[in-house]
């Protein structure tokens, strides 16, 4: 009788963490064959993250948010290079791809500087205490720390969450994924992406100059009411005439802050005795960058802002108006709005964020269990571990936690009257907070610095009641230590998919956190030259109104707050849980369920922005919806290159109105 031979099954053991540090080394890692850090990398990508951070500081004030900074980098320099390499092959080898990775840590560190306050906290404080706001060169030293200390922070969190656990972090996946057709399929669609980005950044810059740029050299003649017209140069009797004399031909369009068709028609868009766009923001924009803005952002967050803008603006306004409660004039339509509406939408966000915060407790959970396998000794068969030599290290670690831990302490005693030991708590709960914001980032995309920054205001609102400097500023601590934090670990994912040097990408991310520095800084004075002109239609700063309304309800408490406001409060608070909680229930159906986040954000912004968004996200699903290949391919570059466009000229027109070239 035959005997019949069952085979037998082997189980795969699970692999000890150096076997899987070491099979990386042998099988994807490149570093040591390739060029990486180079002069030219590290030049490229100071010069594009400055120029993407002066960007992010005028979006930032204007929207809240920051942008992406690391793909659109990667391609344009990789099409600079390439370009530059046709032309003079010799001076200028191939650009490679681990150096464009490098390039796009630095850009991407210098991109992301806004969030270490910029765009939050400091502002914040400027419209609570501007007493409180210390100098340009306080500020770039106190921002720089921050930075480099989430930097640091994110050292040990590395090799654990990306090396061992392999946690996914979308973005530096997607950033790995560009590089690679880039570089190995030679970059066709990288040059007609590079070229449609560069037409959208001059499209977006005279668009700006049409609307913006003003001097008693320039005659506007209007068509009508509308606020469109043309504009002629018109040099003075001072100026020579041989530069007079050409640029007196010039002429070109003028367009208008904000529109409405037919608007000159008094009988027209009103709401009861309101005007739309006079009295309550409805309008149109003379602008495409919050339209560039909804592309990028997605269909769901812009039917929120919509849905928000038309219950805030449309609905509520007018009638708290009515009543009195919201005042007729004086200052801005948008300030003496968001000073009622604000009480609505910044609870809405603040409690729709912490409870999905709190929902992700097992990523919580995982985050602090991290935290044991950090500094757990690891055991080797082999003499020597290979990754030591590539990866940060653990020196680096301790040494650089400990000298800007004491020195984010000391500044803050000095310059922001904040205590020794709740300055060394602040610095003690921001490592805690970024192992989290680490594992939130690889798990979900998304870095969690507003509620993890809200966990500290809370805090030092039981630790010093009612001292607003010291519940801002701490926070600030932890948001702009977990923006980096997130940042890096981001770009250390791609660069581990692509076999990059860990090491030199941590020195590339310095590079860019000092030019970051540098620009940011003095950029964000010459536009917000003092408080009066935040919370107003040209600066809403949404992000610093949501720190200021919980810093001011924790140092005065609710009694403080109008009837009507306390009403509100509890209504958009509860409104947040409940969307937050829905969100969890139906995942399947969250495109029909508003986001919390865009309604709130609505209720604290003017309403052409959300307006303008709304129709971006249209045209976006619209064109997605007719031709997938070409809005994949487009979409993201123009939109870019608008934003870009608009905000840098917009911040050159800030800066030609301090020479006195242009009139504010």
């Amino acid at each position: 009788m035959a005997t019949e031979t069952v085979p037998v099954q082997t189980v795969e053991q699970p692999k000890t963490p150096e076997e899987i540090e070491r099979h990386w080394f042998e099988n994807v890692y490149a570093g040591d064959r390739m060029r990486q850090l180079t002069l030219r990398a590290v030049i490229m990508g100071m010069g594009l993250g400055a120029i993407m951070s002066l960007s992010n500081v005028y979006v930032g004030l204007k929207a809240g948010w920051g942008l992406g900074v690391a793909i659109t980098s990667s391609i344009l320099a990789f099409a600079a290079f390439s370009t530059l390499h046709k032309l003079f092959p010799k001076a200028f080898p191939e650009f490679s791809i681990l150096e464009n990775n490098a390039m796009a840590s630095c850009a991407s560190a210098a991109g992301y500087m806004t969030g270490a306050g910029l765009v939050n906290a400091i502002p914040a404080l400027m419209m609570l205490q501007p007493d409180a706001v210390p100098g340009m060169w306080v500020l770039m030293a106190w921002m720089g720390v921050l930075s480099l200390l989430g930097v640091f922070l994110a050292v040990p969190a590395k090799r654990q969450m990306i090396n061992i656990e392999q946690l996914r972090f979308p973005s530096g996946i997607a950033a790995a994924t560009t590089l690679r057709p880039l570089h190995h399929e030679g970059g066709g669609a990288a040059a007609r992406q590079a070229r449609s980005l560069g037409i959208a950044v001059v499209l977006g810059s005279f668009i700006t100059w049409f609307r913006d740029a003003n001097a008693a050299w320039m005659k506007v003649s209007l068509w009508g009411q509308s606020g469109f017209g043309w504009t002629r140069v018109s040099p003075p009797a001072s100026w020579p005439r041989w530069v007079a004399a050409p640029i007196s031909w010039i002429q070109y369009p003028h367009v208008p802050s904000t529109w409405l068709p037919g608007d000159w028609n008094p009988g027209w868009w009103h709401i009861g005795k309101y005007r739309m766009r006079q009295d309550l923001t409805l309008s149109f924009e003379g602008s495409l960058l919050f339209v560039a803005a909804g592309a990028i952002m997605g269909m769901r967050q812009a039917w929120s802002l919509m849905l928000g803008t038309v219950i805030n603006f449309g609905v509520l306004a007018p009638i708290m108006m009515a009543a009195g409660i919201i005042p007729e004039s004086g200052g801005s339509a948008l300030r003496r709005i968001s000073s009622w509406s604000l009480w609505i939408g910044v609870p809405m966000m603040v409690t729709s964020g912490l409870l999905l915060f709190i929902l992700q407790w097992k990523t919580v959970a995982r985050a602090f269990s991290t935290i044991t396998v950090l500094f757990k000794p690891r055991h080797s068969s082999v003499a020597e571990d290979p990754m030591d030599r590539i990866e940060v290290p653990g020196s680096w670690f301790i040494g650089g936690m400990t000298v800007l831990g004491i020195t984010t302490v000391i500044l803050g005693m000095r310059f922001f009257h904040i205590h020794w030991w709740m300055g060394v708590i602040a610095v003690l709960m921001t490592f805690l907070l970024v192992v989290v914001a680490g594992r939130s980032t690889g798990e979900t995309d998304i870095t969690p610095t507003g509620p993890l920054s809200k966990i500290t205001q809370l805090t030092f609102g039981a630790l010093a009641p009612g001292n607003i400097t010291t519940n801002l500023m701490t926070a600030n601590i932890t948001a702009g230590a977990c923006t980096h934090a997130g940042d890096l670990l981001t770009d250390l994912k791609s660069g581990y998919l692509l076999g990059a040097k860990p090491r030199q990408q941590f020195i590339a991310q310095f590079f860019g956190v000092l030019v970051g520095t540098a620009v940011v800084v003095p950029v964000f004075f010459v536009l917000i030259p003092n408080a009066s002109i935040l919370g107003t239609d040209q600066w809403p700063a949404p992000a610093a109104q949501v720190w200021r309304g919980v810093a001011e309800l924790l140092a005065k408490g609710v009694s403080a707050l109008h009837p009507t406001a306390r009403i509100g409060l509890v209504i958009g608070g509860t409104l947040g849980i409940v969307l937050a909680l829905l969100e969890r229930a139906f995942p399947k159906h969250k495109r029909f369920i508003p986001s919390a986040t865009g309604l709130g954000l609505a209720f604290t912004i003017t309403a052409y922005y959300s307006v303008s968004m709304f129709l971006g996200a249209l045209l976006a699903a619209g064109l997605h919806k007719a031709n997938r290949k070409m809005a994949e391919e487009y979409v993201v570059p123009v939109s870019s290159g608008i934003i870009a466009g608009e905000s840098l000229m917009g911040v050159a027109i800030a800066l030609l109105a301090v020479t006195h070239f242009l009139e504010p």
